[in-house]
């Protein structure tokens, strides 16, 4: 791994199966203008959630924008989420729609450091465009008004059933989320089962011990080693219960573990910790029988130590080195390692040897 790949956890590739999802969900198209849009975000009625990343346009690109809006030209539409507390939450359209925000309002993008925003003169626009170097203010009053008076098409979801679930906004981020860096899994739960477990993930994540195990210098940016801690959380002390596919076993774990606060929730806390601290110790760059990280094979030992106190650094050794000789075991640590019965099956087998 070199230097520049040191904040990406690579794993063995895992087959799981693609979710079948079935909601309830209303779709309605809106054409509010580009003064109530811009106004609904300032006070918070539209909000750009966390997980989406920054507004990473160039004045060049939100300045051709709001020319498309000066000219009359069609503009793509926005999907807009509306969340168990009436606010709209945006899925796709976050650079369209912090553009015209911040032509408005005259400064493009947020304060620095300092305090200081950039003026938000309209640039890169063609020479002989009048609209060059203007900022809003010092547009022609009927321009402002053809910007004010603008309309987006919005397409404003919201799930109806399930109830209190929020799974469709899973799916929707997913499939519509059109940014130049696509969110990954886990940075879609983070949004949308967003709670007290979060930081709790964050916060185990950074173990320092866990981190030496994946063998990374800091946290993986596509949060994958966060993904790994779920998914011991949703299997800790629960997973004959496990079914397939493992992508909507880990939603359903992050939705049902949001406040964090239950006796298990509480328990894999601790457990994970010391858990850590046992492998670190006592195995040489553990969980790669191939190489890469398994984490099939890590999952297995992991809930095999958090679920037995009595298992020591010595026992853990000679458990470890016999399971990964193991043939049956060894069977079910590649290929279609999330179904039910080979992960029932492999975690037995670990809980049999060490």
């Amino acid at each position: 791994m070199t230097d520049k790949d040191e904040d990406l956890l690579e794993t063995v590739e895992e087959d799981d199966d693609e979710p079948y999802v079935e909601f309830d969900i209303s779709v309605s198209p809106s054409d509010p203008s580009l003064e109530l849009l811009s106004s609904q975000i300032e006070r918070g009625d539209i909000v750009i959630p966390f997980y989406q990343r920054k507004f990473v346009w160039k004045i060049e690109q939100s300045s051709r924008l709001v020319e498309s809006f000066l000219m009359g030209l069609p503009v793509p539409q926005v999907f807009l989420y509306e969340n168990d507390d009436g606010i709209l939450e945006v899925i796709d359209g976050q650079q369209r729609l912090m553009s015209v925000k911040y032509f408005i309002e005259g400064y493009f993008g947020e304060a620095d450091d300092k305090g200081k925003r950039q003026v938000f003169r309209l640039k890169g626009l063609s020479e002989r465009s009048d609209f060059n170097g203007k900022t809003f203010d010092e547009l022609p009053q009927r321009y402002q008004r053809k910007i004010r008076n603008s309309t987006l098409r919005a397409i404003n979801i919201r799930q109806l059933t399930p109830k209190g679930s929020g799974d469709s906004v899973f799916h929707i981020f997913e499939r519509l989320n059109t940014g130049g860096t696509q969110l990954k899994p886990q940075e879609i739960r983070n949004a949308v089962y967003r709670g007290n477990i979060v930081a709790k993930l964050w916060e185990l994540n950074e173990t320092p011990e866990w981190q030496k195990i994946l063998g990374l210098k800091k946290p993986d940016k596509n949060q994958k080693d966060v993904e790994l801690v779920l998914r011991l959380l949703s299997l800790f002390q629960c997973w004959q219960t496990y079914e397939k596919p493992m992508l909507s076993h880990l939603n359903k774990s992050m939705r049902e573990s949001r406040s964090f606060s239950s006796d298990q929730n509480n328990a894999f806390y601790d457990k994970f910790l010391a858990a850590v601290k046992l492998v670190d110790g006592n195995l040489e760059k553990p969980f790669r029988p191939r190489g890469l990280i398994n984490s099939a094979v890590l999952e297995a030992v992991m809930i095999t130590i958090m679920e037995d106190a009595s298992i020591d650094g010595a026992r853990l050794v000679a458990g470890y080195d016999t399971l990964l000789k193991d043939a049956e075991f060894l069977e079910r640590i590649t290929g279609g390692t999330t179904d039910t019965l080979v992960l029932h099956r492999r975690i037995e087998i670990a809980k049999q040897i060490i």
